[in-house]
């Protein structure tokens, strides 16, 4: 099976471990759908393969030559990016995708990475297969991404020299305020938010929340609880304190777990299937697909019993626990929930 069409460029400066392997790649200004001169300029200076997904170190001359075609090109943009790129002490790469194949590299990893949290692409738009296996596990510190195996020396050389190398993390992800900060968001702990994570115009991350890799908001929204790997919450929906979304990876699970526009998540609750338009999940309580359900009309009687994945698209639900009798209840909605306007304005 071919590989899905993307079109993305970054030029990018890498970290190498004490073996010159790239551990991580930082992108200031990645492109999707570049204009095809900027692309030609690229692949014919740093000789790339006529097809397929790469990178190149860019060197002394790679530079010069490019410096010279995207001034002749009159591409203004990147060539001022370049010319500052060009004076740093890493390494300095560039990295095309001409098709959605799974990363293959750090490179090309990265790239993906950073195209989600530019917005430049939505979860579950890019081939993220086998990213685990590609990226480093790797720790994070106050003086950047450092090798495992160099660690304990670069601890050493630091306390030589009357320092200390902070240690912040140890995971093959970063923390995306590292390399982005996307416009009109806030973000209470930094620490929470994983480099790959999409956060819409609007999006309020409080101190407990928690956004993963190619999952995120569509904005406005306000996040106090998990949003698992994989799972998108639509525009104008809460995520209460406590409260989380089972991923797409738990359990090894395909399906696509999402919140849909206009819901609240209570509390300490919790969803592990597919969640409509304008619900809402009672504080304290997890549904699951297989969470059977009674459900209600109107006037508070019975009409069946089923499980929550066949309530899947009916919007304006409510999801509660009987506190008498403990059995998980369903009943159409008459209010809409509404974000405080004023907490998301002035982002």
């Amino acid at each position: 099976m071919s590989s899905a069409t993307l079109h993305s460029i970054g030029f990018g400066l890498a970290t190498t471990n004490s073996r010159d392997e790239i551990i991580e790649v930082f992108y200031p200004q990645p492109q999707i759908n570049p204009e095809s001169a900027l692309t030609e300029i690229i692949i014919t200076a740093c000789d790339f393969e006529p097809a397929g997904n790469g990178y190149q170190e860019i060197s002394a001359p790679i530079l010069e030559a490019l410096l010279s075609a995207l001034e002749a090109a009159g591409q203004t943009s990147q060539l001022a990016l370049l010319k500052r790129l060009g004076g740093a002490t890493q390494q300095l790469i560039v990295c095309i995708l001409r098709d959605d194949s799974a990363p293959a590299s750090i490179p090309e990893a990265y790239l993906k990475l950073h195209l989600l949290s530019h917005r430049l692409a939505k979860p579950h738009s890019l081939n993220l297969d086998g990213l685990f296996g590609v990226l480093r596990n790797l720790a994070w510190t106050d003086q950047g991404a450092v090798d495992l195996d160099d660690l304990p020396e670069r601890q050493l050389a630091a306390r030589l020299e009357g320092r200390l190398l902070e240690v912040m993390s140890v995971d093959k992800f970063p923390k995306m305020t590292n390399y982005v900060i996307p416009k009109g968001v806030r973000i209470a702990h930094t620490a929470r938010v994983r480099l790959g994570a999409y956060l819409g115009e609007g999006t309020t991350v409080m101190h407990e929340g928690f956004v993963n890799f190619n999952a995120g908001t569509e904005g406005p929204a306000m996040i106090e609880g998990r949003i698992s790997a994989g799972v998108m919450i639509g525009a104008n929906s809460d995520l209460g304190g406590g409260c989380s979304t089972m991923g797409t990876l738990s359990g090894g699970g395909k399906e696509i777990i999402s919140v849909g526009k206009n819901c609240l998540i209570g509390a300490n609750a919790g969803i592990g299937f597919p969640l409509a338009d304008g619900c809402i999940i009672e504080a304290g309580l997890y549904v699951t697909a297989g969470t059977k359900i009674n459900l209600l009309n109107k006037a508070g009687e019975l009409q069946k019993t089923t499980k929550a994945r066949e309530l899947v698209g009916i919007t304006d639900l409510l999801y509660r626990r009987n506190s008498l009798s403990g059995a998980v209840e369903c009943l159409p909605l008459k209010n809409a929930v509404s974000l405080n306007a004023e907490l998301h304005s002035h982002n």
